[in-house]
């Protein structure tokens, strides 16, 4: 009797050799510790304990030394710590796109379509007739001999300027973004992380246009008593602090950061999960987290207005669902004219991916 045999199948790893298995685990690991390799370690030496991750095999320092070997950690031998490297901060970003994006097909340029017929480098499905100053690329010639054929017969084929089809192709537009993350107190507050998607979602966003649209830009901003532009390279050791939330001094330091950039199309994405209860005035702090302080939000609106007067659309993602908030999130987006999402935990990255990719399919005049 003829059969098969299968060998190699890991159901549990899915096929990945025990490092790859423990990397995988080792980078989500990451983003809840705030880039702290020692802590990641730590709780992966219990996993592998309780499920036997390297199959009783492959240990922990196996896996140590292969992560050193393989330049994802260093270790300062004088102070006994364990940190990770540039390329550990990318592979993070990589698995954050992965998770929350899905895999994406592969683009050229990686810039945002307009749909404004032009010359461009995205074929548009529709075709035209041929116009004097039409460049050659532009013929679609499948289409054209199909008319020549409709108009002169097969029999006595020939193709004239009236048989020629052009297929346009697409304008793309440079997009610049700056995506505002709130570290305020209240993202870790009554048990539930909020930091972490967000990081999620920021370490994805900056990955996506890094690679998919180049010459695109992308700041963050953080806010919490103050507000403060991260580098990419800094997001996976983002951590909450005891502040408020001062989405004033986000909405300033993004408007500033934006009116640096060149780009025709702006546009800010702010991920919060509670009211603005804190404003700046002068040196000192005013600070009110009892219900809706309108001298803060009179200020807020006043910056979603200037907002909406230099053409820079503001997207907020609120992961809070009290109903006073989602009130001033309405009436804040209202005055901005951009757009507000009351997104969960889980479907915070799809939202965003879903509202960043739709500005490709926008018109700019």
């Amino acid at each position: 009797m003829s059969g098969f045999q299968f060998s190699g199948l890991d159901p549990r790893g899915q096929g990945k050799s025990p490092f790859d298995t423990m990397l995988d685990l080792f980078m989500q690991l990451l983003t809840y510790t705030s880039g702290d390799a020692g802590e990641a370690l730590q709780w992966l030496n219990e996993l592998d304990k309780e499920y036997q991750l390297g199959n009783g095999e492959y240990g922990m320092g196996d896996f140590i030394d292969d992560l050193k070997q393989k330049g994802y950690i260093t270790e300062d031998q004088q102070k006994g710590e364990i940190r990770i490297t540039p390329k550990t901060e990318q592979g993070i970003r990589k698995k954050s796109l992965e998770e929350i994006f899905g895999k994406l097909r592969k683009a050229g340029q990686g810039d945002h379509k307009t749909f404004k017929p032009g010359q461009g480098d995205e074929l548009n499905p529709e075709t035209r007739p041929f116009r004097f100053g039409d460049m050659l690329e532009q013929i679609d010639f499948t289409e054209s001999i199909r008319n020549a054929q409709i108009n002169h017969g097969i029999d006595s084929f020939r193709i004239g300027e009236d048989d020629l089809s052009i297929r346009e192709t697409d304008f793309k537009t440079q997009t610049s973004t700056v995506l505002m993350i709130d570290i305020s107190h209240s993202m870790i507050l009554y048990g539930e992380d909020r930091i972490t998607p967000a990081k999620k979602v920021a370490m994805a966003l900056s990955e996506l246009i890094t690679t998919r649209y180049p010459k695109d830009t992308l700041d963050i901003v953080v806010f919490g008593n103050d507000a403060w532009p991260v580098e990419i390279k800094d997001l996976p050791y983002l951590q909450v602090g005891p502040y408020h939330t001062n989405t004033v001094a986000g909405l300033e330091l993004a408007m500033d950061l934006l009116r640096r950039r060149k780009n025709p199309n702006k546009q800010i994405f702010m991920i919060t999960d509670g009211k603005p209860t804190c404003l700046k005035i002068g040196k000192r702090y005013y600070k009110n987290s009892f219900g809706l302080d309108r001298k803060v939000v009179n200020r807020c609106m006043s910056l979603a207005a200037s907002c909406k007067k230099l053409k820079i659309p503001i997207t907020t993602f609120m992961i809070a669902t009290d109903p006073y908030l989602q009130h001033f999130v309405q009436e804040f987006t209202e005055m901005n004219h951009g757009k507000a999402y009351f997104a969960s935990l889980d479907n915070l990255g799809a939202f965003i991916f879903k509202d960043f990719e739709s500005g490709k399919r926008k018109t700019v005049y």
